[in-house]
Protein backbone atom coordinates (compact mmCIF):
# COMPACT_ATOMS: atom_id res chain seq x y z
CA UNK A 1 0.00 0.00 0.00
CA UNK A 2 1.06 3.55 -0.67
CA UNK A 3 2.79 4.98 2.56
CA UNK A 4 1.67 8.31 4.81
CA UNK A 5 4.34 10.02 3.37
CA UNK A 6 4.21 9.52 -0.20
CA UNK A 7 0.53 10.46 0.18
CA UNK A 8 1.53 13.61 2.03
CA UNK A 9 4.31 14.00 -0.89
CA UNK A 10 1.45 13.72 -3.28
CA UNK A 11 -0.89 15.94 -1.99
CA UNK A 12 1.95 19.06 -1.53
CA UNK A 13 2.31 18.41 -5.18
CA UNK A 14 -0.97 18.92 -5.99
CA UNK A 15 -1.41 22.12 -4.03
CA UNK A 16 1.89 23.31 -5.39
CA UNK A 17 -0.13 22.89 -8.79
CA UNK A 18 -3.26 24.84 -7.37
CA UNK A 19 -0.78 27.32 -6.42
CA UNK A 20 0.92 28.18 -9.19
CA UNK A 21 -2.23 28.69 -11.23
CA UNK A 22 -3.17 32.36 -11.62
CA UNK A 23 -6.96 32.44 -10.69
CA UNK A 24 -9.42 30.43 -8.59
CA UNK A 25 -9.51 26.11 -9.03
CA UNK A 26 -12.47 24.68 -10.42
CA UNK A 27 -14.56 22.62 -8.80
CA UNK A 28 -13.13 19.00 -7.89
CA UNK A 29 -9.75 20.22 -9.52
CA UNK A 30 -8.03 19.48 -6.71
CA UNK A 31 -8.92 16.08 -5.82
CA UNK A 32 -8.64 14.80 -9.66
CA UNK A 33 -4.82 16.44 -9.48
CA UNK A 34 -4.59 14.15 -6.45
CA UNK A 35 -6.48 11.14 -8.11
CA UNK A 36 -4.15 11.45 -11.20
CA UNK A 37 -0.80 11.55 -8.88
CA UNK A 38 -2.07 8.81 -7.09
CA UNK A 39 -2.76 6.31 -10.03
CA UNK A 40 0.48 7.20 -11.57
CA UNK A 41 1.88 5.53 -8.55
CA UNK A 42 -0.69 2.36 -9.54
CA UNK A 43 0.50 2.35 -12.99
CA UNK A 44 4.35 2.64 -12.05
CA UNK A 45 4.04 -0.38 -9.99
CA UNK A 46 2.01 -2.12 -12.23
CA UNK A 47 4.88 -1.85 -14.21
CA UNK A 48 7.63 -2.91 -12.28
CA UNK A 49 5.61 -6.05 -11.42
CA UNK A 50 4.89 -6.78 -15.13
CA UNK A 51 8.83 -6.23 -16.24
CA UNK A 52 9.77 -8.82 -14.23
CA UNK A 53 6.98 -11.46 -15.50
CA UNK A 54 8.06 -10.49 -18.68
CA UNK A 55 11.50 -11.05 -17.98
CA UNK A 56 10.72 -14.62 -16.58
CA UNK A 57 8.48 -15.27 -19.46
CA UNK A 58 10.82 -14.38 -22.11
CA UNK A 59 12.93 -18.36 -21.68
CA UNK A 60 9.83 -19.53 -24.02
CA UNK A 61 10.78 -16.83 -26.23
CA UNK A 62 14.15 -17.32 -26.32
CA UNK A 63 13.32 -21.16 -26.60
CA UNK A 64 11.58 -20.56 -29.92
CA UNK A 65 14.01 -18.55 -31.50
CA UNK A 66 16.81 -20.54 -30.93
CA UNK A 67 14.79 -24.04 -32.11
CA UNK A 68 13.64 -21.58 -35.31
CA UNK A 69 17.07 -21.52 -36.75
CA UNK A 70 17.85 -22.99 -39.74
CA UNK A 71 20.81 -25.31 -38.44
CA UNK A 72 19.83 -25.39 -34.82
CA UNK A 73 22.99 -26.29 -32.12
CA UNK A 74 22.23 -28.98 -29.32
CA UNK A 75 22.30 -25.82 -26.88
CA UNK A 76 19.90 -23.96 -29.02
CA UNK A 77 17.61 -27.30 -28.20
CA UNK A 78 17.89 -27.54 -24.83
CA UNK A 79 17.36 -24.15 -23.49
CA UNK A 80 15.96 -24.09 -20.04
CA UNK A 81 12.37 -22.64 -19.67
CA UNK A 82 11.65 -23.92 -16.06
CA UNK A 83 11.17 -20.07 -14.99
CA UNK A 84 8.78 -19.59 -17.74
CA UNK A 85 6.72 -22.02 -15.79
CA UNK A 86 7.56 -20.33 -12.02
CA UNK A 87 4.30 -21.00 -10.04
CA UNK A 88 4.73 -17.47 -8.62
CA UNK A 89 5.21 -16.22 -12.07
CA UNK A 90 1.58 -17.39 -12.80
CA UNK A 91 -0.34 -16.56 -10.10
CA UNK A 92 0.42 -12.94 -10.94
CA UNK A 93 -0.12 -13.18 -14.74
CA UNK A 94 -3.00 -14.61 -13.93
CA UNK A 95 -4.20 -12.00 -11.72
CA UNK A 96 -7.76 -10.12 -13.32
CA UNK A 97 -6.55 -7.16 -11.93
CA UNK A 98 -3.01 -7.30 -13.13
CA UNK A 99 -4.50 -8.27 -16.41
CA UNK A 100 -6.69 -4.74 -16.12
CA UNK A 101 -4.27 -2.76 -14.92
CA UNK A 102 -1.78 -3.63 -17.26
CA UNK A 103 -4.68 -3.40 -20.89
CA UNK A 104 -5.73 -0.10 -19.04
CA UNK A 105 -2.75 1.70 -18.80
CA UNK A 106 -1.27 0.14 -22.02
CA UNK A 107 2.13 -1.04 -20.68
CA UNK A 108 2.69 -3.61 -23.36
CA UNK A 109 3.90 -0.81 -25.22
CA UNK A 110 6.12 0.83 -22.58
CA UNK A 111 8.56 -1.98 -22.47
CA UNK A 112 11.59 -1.92 -24.20
CA UNK A 113 12.40 -5.18 -25.79
CA UNK A 114 15.82 -4.82 -26.33
CA UNK A 115 16.18 -4.00 -22.46
CA UNK A 116 14.03 -6.87 -22.03
CA UNK A 117 15.89 -9.12 -24.32
CA UNK A 118 19.20 -7.98 -22.36
CA UNK A 119 18.48 -8.22 -18.64
CA UNK A 120 17.10 -12.32 -19.56
CA UNK A 121 20.47 -12.83 -20.81
CA UNK A 122 22.08 -11.41 -17.59
CA UNK A 123 19.73 -13.83 -15.57
CA UNK A 124 20.80 -16.43 -17.35
CA UNK A 125 24.47 -15.70 -17.09
CA UNK A 126 23.80 -15.40 -13.48
CA UNK A 127 24.87 -18.28 -10.85
CA UNK A 128 21.72 -17.70 -9.19
CA UNK A 129 19.85 -18.56 -11.93
CA UNK A 130 21.95 -21.93 -13.04
CA UNK A 131 21.14 -23.02 -9.22
CA UNK A 132 17.66 -22.61 -9.86
CA UNK A 133 17.10 -24.49 -13.36
CA UNK A 134 19.31 -26.76 -11.79
CA UNK A 135 16.70 -28.07 -9.06
CA UNK A 136 14.09 -30.11 -10.76
CA UNK A 137 11.33 -29.93 -7.94
CA UNK A 138 9.86 -26.14 -7.49
CA UNK A 139 10.01 -25.15 -3.54
CA UNK A 140 7.61 -22.40 -3.02
CA UNK A 141 10.62 -19.83 -1.46
CA UNK A 142 13.30 -20.71 -4.49
CA UNK A 143 10.13 -19.68 -7.07
CA UNK A 144 9.69 -16.27 -5.25
CA UNK A 145 13.40 -15.67 -4.67
CA UNK A 146 13.98 -15.93 -8.18
CA UNK A 147 11.82 -13.13 -8.97
CA UNK A 148 12.82 -10.83 -6.32
CA UNK A 149 16.84 -11.47 -7.93
CA UNK A 150 15.34 -10.36 -11.21
CA UNK A 151 14.15 -7.38 -9.49
CA UNK A 152 16.62 -6.47 -6.84
CA UNK A 153 19.74 -7.34 -8.87
CA UNK A 154 19.27 -6.80 -12.07
CA UNK A 155 16.61 -3.59 -12.46
CA UNK A 156 16.94 -1.88 -9.60
CA UNK A 157 21.20 -1.54 -10.19
CA UNK A 158 20.69 -1.70 -13.61
CA UNK A 159 21.55 2.25 -15.12
CA UNK A 160 19.73 1.81 -18.73
CA UNK A 161 16.79 -0.07 -16.49
CA UNK A 162 16.40 3.21 -14.66
CA UNK A 163 16.79 5.58 -17.21
CA UNK A 164 13.95 3.72 -18.77
CA UNK A 165 11.56 4.11 -16.00
CA UNK A 166 12.86 7.89 -15.79
CA UNK A 167 12.03 8.50 -18.93
CA UNK A 168 8.73 6.53 -18.53
CA UNK A 169 7.39 7.79 -15.25
CA UNK A 170 7.65 11.44 -13.92
CA UNK A 171 6.98 10.07 -10.49
CA UNK A 172 10.02 7.55 -10.10
CA UNK A 173 12.09 9.89 -7.98
CA UNK A 174 9.10 10.80 -5.55
CA UNK A 175 8.02 6.64 -5.58
CA UNK A 176 11.52 4.73 -5.97
CA UNK A 177 12.10 3.95 -1.96
CA UNK A 178 8.21 2.85 -1.67
CA UNK A 179 8.13 0.53 -4.69
CA UNK A 180 11.18 -1.31 -3.44
CA UNK A 181 8.97 -2.36 -0.49
CA UNK A 182 5.83 -2.56 -2.47
CA UNK A 183 6.91 -5.09 -5.04
CA UNK A 184 8.79 -7.14 -2.47
CA UNK A 185 5.81 -7.55 -0.58
CA UNK A 186 3.62 -8.07 -3.46
CA UNK A 187 5.94 -11.23 -3.94
CA UNK A 188 5.44 -12.28 -0.51
CA UNK A 189 1.81 -12.00 -0.56
CA UNK A 190 0.59 -11.29 -4.22
CA UNK A 191 -3.20 -12.31 -2.96
CA UNK A 192 -3.52 -9.43 -0.57
CA UNK A 193 -3.16 -6.49 -2.69
CA UNK A 194 -5.33 -6.01 -6.04
CA UNK A 195 -4.04 -3.23 -8.09
CA UNK A 196 -6.80 -1.24 -8.77
CA UNK A 197 -6.72 -0.86 -4.06
CA UNK A 198 -2.95 0.06 -4.13
CA UNK A 199 -4.38 3.18 -1.82
CA UNK A 200 -7.00 1.43 1.06
CA UNK A 201 -10.04 3.34 2.00
CA UNK A 202 -8.65 5.03 5.11
CA UNK A 203 -5.68 6.52 3.48
CA UNK A 204 -7.53 7.28 0.36
CA UNK A 205 -9.97 9.61 2.75
CA UNK A 206 -6.86 10.81 4.71
CA UNK A 207 -5.31 12.04 1.83
CA UNK A 208 -9.00 14.13 0.22
CA UNK A 209 -9.62 15.24 4.08
CA UNK A 210 -5.73 16.40 3.99
CA UNK A 211 -5.95 18.03 0.60
CA UNK A 212 -9.66 19.44 1.54
CA UNK A 213 -9.02 20.71 4.82
CA UNK A 214 -5.72 23.04 3.87
CA UNK A 215 -7.46 24.30 1.01
CA UNK A 216 -10.37 25.14 3.49
CA UNK A 217 -8.21 26.15 6.50
CA UNK A 218 -5.63 28.44 4.21
CA UNK A 219 -6.86 31.81 5.66
CA UNK A 220 -7.26 30.30 9.34
CA UNK A 221 -3.68 28.47 8.96
CA UNK A 222 -1.57 31.64 7.66
CA UNK A 223 -3.23 34.06 10.53
CA UNK A 224 -1.21 31.50 12.65
CA UNK A 225 1.96 30.97 10.63
CA UNK A 226 2.70 34.61 9.34
CA UNK A 227 3.25 36.04 12.71
CA UNK A 228 5.90 33.14 13.35
CA UNK A 229 8.04 34.06 10.93
CA UNK A 230 9.52 37.15 12.48
CA UNK A 231 12.23 38.47 10.14
CA UNK A 232 10.90 36.50 7.13
CA UNK A 233 8.90 38.20 4.66
CA UNK A 234 6.05 35.89 4.12
CA UNK A 235 6.29 37.23 0.49
CA UNK A 236 9.50 35.82 -0.15
CA UNK A 237 9.03 32.51 1.70
CA UNK A 238 9.02 29.72 -0.83
CA UNK A 239 6.05 28.72 -1.59
CA UNK A 240 6.48 25.28 -0.90
CA UNK A 241 7.69 26.04 2.26
CA UNK A 242 4.41 27.96 2.83
CA UNK A 243 2.48 25.18 1.82
CA UNK A 244 4.54 21.82 4.30
CA UNK A 245 4.01 24.69 6.96
CA UNK A 246 0.12 24.64 6.03
CA UNK A 247 -0.31 21.31 5.90
CA UNK A 248 1.43 20.67 8.95
CA UNK A 249 -0.32 23.27 11.06
CA UNK A 250 -3.63 21.42 9.65
CA UNK A 251 -2.42 18.21 10.95
CA UNK A 252 -1.75 19.86 14.27
CA UNK A 253 -5.62 20.86 14.46
CA UNK A 254 -7.98 18.75 12.50
CA UNK A 255 -6.16 15.07 12.47
CA UNK A 256 -6.37 14.21 16.09
CA UNK A 257 -5.03 10.63 15.40
CA UNK A 258 -1.61 11.53 14.03
CA UNK A 259 1.07 12.58 16.88
CA UNK A 260 2.18 16.11 16.56
CA UNK A 261 5.73 14.46 16.61
CA UNK A 262 5.32 12.56 13.77
CA UNK A 263 3.64 15.59 11.89
CA UNK A 264 6.52 17.46 12.80
CA UNK A 265 9.20 14.84 11.35
CA UNK A 266 7.57 14.17 8.21
CA UNK A 267 7.60 18.01 6.96
CA UNK A 268 11.32 18.19 8.02
CA UNK A 269 12.22 15.50 5.79
CA UNK A 270 9.48 16.40 2.89
CA UNK A 271 11.11 20.06 3.33
CA UNK A 272 14.76 18.59 3.18
CA UNK A 273 13.76 16.59 0.06
CA UNK A 274 11.93 18.91 -1.63
CA UNK A 275 12.47 22.35 -0.72
CA UNK A 276 15.83 24.49 -0.58
CA UNK A 277 19.19 23.54 1.29
CA UNK A 278 17.90 26.04 4.41
CA UNK A 279 14.47 24.71 4.15
CA UNK A 280 14.13 21.60 6.70
CA UNK A 281 15.82 23.90 9.61
CA UNK A 282 13.44 26.78 8.74
CA UNK A 283 10.31 24.08 9.06
CA UNK A 284 11.51 22.47 12.03
CA UNK A 285 11.39 26.10 14.04
CA UNK A 286 8.07 26.99 12.88
CA UNK A 287 5.82 24.50 13.61
CA UNK A 288 7.97 23.84 17.24
CA UNK A 289 7.00 27.55 17.58
CA UNK A 290 3.47 27.09 16.47
CA UNK A 291 2.98 23.44 18.52
CA UNK A 292 3.91 25.06 21.61
CA UNK A 293 2.01 28.11 21.28
CA UNK A 294 -1.34 26.08 20.29
CA UNK A 295 -0.58 23.60 23.11
CA UNK A 296 -0.12 26.11 25.90
CA UNK A 297 -4.20 27.45 24.24
CA UNK A 298 -4.91 24.02 24.65
CA UNK A 299 -6.35 23.80 20.75
CA UNK A 300 -4.54 20.94 20.08
CA UNK A 301 -6.40 17.60 20.84
CA UNK A 302 -4.85 14.47 20.03
CA UNK A 303 -7.04 10.83 20.55
CA UNK A 304 -6.41 7.19 20.09
CA UNK A 305 -3.38 7.71 17.77
CA UNK A 306 -1.84 4.78 18.91
CA UNK A 307 -4.41 2.74 17.13
CA UNK A 308 -4.46 4.99 13.55
CA UNK A 309 -3.63 2.67 10.81
CA UNK A 310 -2.64 6.08 8.72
Amino acid sequence: MISRRNIRVKVMQTLYILDSVSGESKPGEAQAILTKKIDQTRVLFTYLIYFITEVARYAEKDALQKASKHLPTAADLAVNTKIAGNELLWKIVEDASFKSSISEAKLQHLADADLLKKTYQQLVASTEYQEYIEEDSRDKKEERKILEYIFNALMLPNEDFIAHIEEKFINWDDDAEMMQTLVLNYLHKPAALAFHDILSKEKWSFAKDLLSTVLEKKEHTLKIIKPKLKNWDADRVASLDLILLQMGVCEFLYFDTIPTKVTINEYIDLAKAYSTPQSGQFINGILDNIHKELSAANKIEKRNFKNSTL
